[in-house]
């Protein structure tokens, strides 16, 4: 990993602190009073906000605009980019646009397909993957170089990121996926939403035995349950959650009215175990949509006063 730091993400997690992000989705629109709204709620409970790039494949403010707008506010987002729209030539001409406004972490994804969204006859791109689009721009911030060779007058500086899934199948890649991002050059990386925590568990083992939490700086991913109903929606609905059944039970168990106050309880309970885990360097709180609760997760699980 980069060891200058190159944004206050980057300075919180080479600190040793546990870092707190938070997720913005930006609208279906271009109305930048919604993202103030959003903003608002998370100053000052998060180090750093992700911006996610037209996420489940459907039209909305593009992340770069989305970004700018967090960062005038004085919150720092972690920019998401996708490589579903884009091909190569674009992808390198919006992070230099982006480094350009003042955008300093980003996050690489390949993105949802688009049979997934609200169009999706549309054409995707795919030209790269998630693993080159890491290497890409590490290869822009350390050789200040553009994928033709070309010297860039200012290499942008980004802070990078990436994501992981310890829950998918088959379980045995898991890790070696993990260690094949931080060969491309994967600074941070977040995870999946962590319900089955035995499983989490034995995933952060083995990457602490492959010395991969050395080489780069892990945020656990939680997402805090409303109803049942939506437990059960993930569970067997969106693909790569892992949802127990005792949790699913948990929820059950207490009458409608309680049980989102039961959710945010496990979320809260799920941070404090991570805090506690060797080679866990911060969370990341995923309510989208439901941001107005991200200030009572972090304070109940003892992140901020």
């Amino acid at each position: 990993m980069t060891t200058q730091a190159i944004s206050n993400l980057h300075s919180v997690l080479s600190s040793g602190t546990f870092a707190v992000t938070g997720e913005c989705g930006p609208p279906r629109g271009a109305d930048m009073n919604v993202l103030n709204k959003k903003g608002e709620l998370l100053r000052g409970w998060v180090d750093a906000v992700n911006v996610t790039d037209n996420q489940t494949a459907i039209v909305r403010m593009s992340s770069i605009a989305a970004s700018k707008h967090l960062l005038d506010m004085g919150l720092e987002p972690v920019m998401q980019m996708v490589c579903r729209d884009r091909n190569r030539i674009a992808i390198q001409s919006d992070i230099l646009g982006a480094y350009s406004l003042g955008i300093r972490n980003i996050l690489c994804l390949s993105g949802d397909h688009q049979s997934f969204g609200s169009q999706p006859d549309a054409m995707n791109v795919f030209d790269i993957d998630s693993m080159n689009l890491i290497r890409t721009v590490k290869d822009m911030r350390d050789e200040g170089k553009d994928m033709s060779g070309f010297d860039l007058k200012e290499a942008p500086k980004m802070f990078i990121g990436a994501a992981a899934n310890p829950f998918a199948d088959p379980f045995e890649y898991r890790v070696l996926r993990l260690a094949k991002k931080i060969d491309a050059g994967v600074d941070f990386i977040q995870t999946q939403c962590i319900y089955n925590m035995e499983r989490f568990r034995e995933w952060i083992r083995l990457a602490r035995e492959e010395g991969l939490t050395e080489k780069a700086y892990i945020m656990g991913g939680v997402t805090p349950i409303k109803t049942v109903g939506m437990a059960k929606y993930m569970k067997n609905k969106v693909a790569g959650m892992d949802i127990p059944d005792e949790i699913i039970n948990r929820v059950a168990g207490v009458p409608k009215e309680k049980q989102t106050e039961e959710g945010l309880k496990i979320c809260q309970e799920t941070i404090e175990e991570l805090k506690e885990m060797d080679g866990v360097h911060g969370v990341h709180v995923m309510a989208i949509e439901w941001e107005e609760k991200v200030a009572d997760i972090v304070k109940g699980a003892g992140l901020r006063k």
